[in-house]
């Protein structure tokens, strides 16, 4: 039987012995090549089968987004926005997260069919693991932050804490969000200021953008007016702002007139609560308020005295 030979030893073949080289090459090529080959075929095939799966996946959860987007609440008011689970932000989310599981499997499947073919070349792989175990021990601890903003930013993908264009107070600044992604979240406040927060820096999320938005509105009065006289007139403005066109889809139940809250020196003031959809708050605050404004004037409601100004000129 010829002596057995590894792809090593043809470096140091002589003109003699190169038959027996030839034969061994031979011989090994039918056994380990065999092996190596099949270890390739069989990685190839489990990369094919792990992003069909992933694909079939993020196919089934993308329809189910658009189903769902679809979906109105007994007032008509589409549940998707309301919610915050917009279908088109959905299937956004699911796509991220699809490519990000297809790179993990690629990976994955390509780091085990390496292992495999250098163990049966002959590679000595204890030093090898050794090195790469204390490489990526010393790249962890020069890494942590970096890890972290990585780890936080999977986590708020997968969790849809939040997503472009959404309103969220995170801690560090308050703004509408523009960019997210691994490692960093970009929002711009209120006055235009453009901020970079890391991941891993984001304790905490306020969301203002997802579920429903409350406009409380708040309607100072003089102590000496009917305060049901004053009830009546802001349930009336509330009845024909809540039938309003314009307005009517941006409420999720119409307003609530909550009476008297507060009563302070000359002042009453009456509280009135509208439930809307999520950020469009503000707006429904404002042309409630200024709608209100407009009945007490018609109808003769005087608000809260003036204070006086304490002091004068010398």
């Amino acid at each position: 039987m010829a002596e057995t030979f590894t792809p090593s030893d043809l470096l140091m073949l002589t003109p003699a012995t190169l038959e027996d080289a030839l034969t061994a090459f031979q011989d090994w090529m039918l056994d380990q090549g065999v092996l190596i080959v099949v270890t390739i075929v069989l990685a190839l095939l489990a990369r094919w089968a792990l992003h069909r799966l992933i694909r079939r996946t993020v196919d089934t959860m993308s329809a189910r987004a658009t189903q769902r987007s679809a979906e109105t609440d007994a007032r008509g008011n589409v549940l998707a926005t309301t919610t915050g689970s917009s279908g088109e932000r959905q299937r956004a989310r699911v796509q991220a997260v699809g490519s990000l599981l297809k790179s993990i499997s690629t990976f994955v499947v390509g780091l085990v069919a390496a292992l495999t073919v250098m163990s049966l070349i002959g590679l000595p792989l204890g030093p090898l693991i050794a090195s790469a175990g204390v490489g990526g021990v010393a790249i962890g601890f020069g890494a942590q932050s970096l890890v972290k903003d990585f780890l936080s930013g999977i986590f708020m993908i997968f969790e849809d804490q939040y997503g472009v264009g959404d309103v969220v107070d995170t801690g560090e600044a308050i703004g509408t969000i523009e960019e997210v992604s691994l490692r960093i979240t970009r929002l711009r406040d209120f006055d235009g200021t453009v901020w970079y927060v890391r991941n891993g820096e984001i304790i905490r999320i306020g969301n203002r953008s997802q579920g429903n938005g409350a406009a409380w509105v708040d309607m100072p009065v003089s102590y000496k007016e009917d305060i049901q006289q004053v009830l009546e007139i802001v349930r009336e403005v509330c009845d024909t702002f809540a039938s309003d066109a314009d307005w009517e889809p941006l409420l999720i139940e119409p307003p609530t007139v909550l009476g008297v809250d507060a009563i302070t020196g000359q002042t009453v003031t009456v509280k009135v609560l509208a439930k809307t959809l999520a950020g469009e708050n503000f707006g429904v605050q404002r042309e409630l308020r200024a709608r209100i404004k407009a009945a007490f004037d018609a109808h003769g409601i005087e608000g809260p005295p003036l204070t006086p100004v304490q002091g004068g000129m010398p």
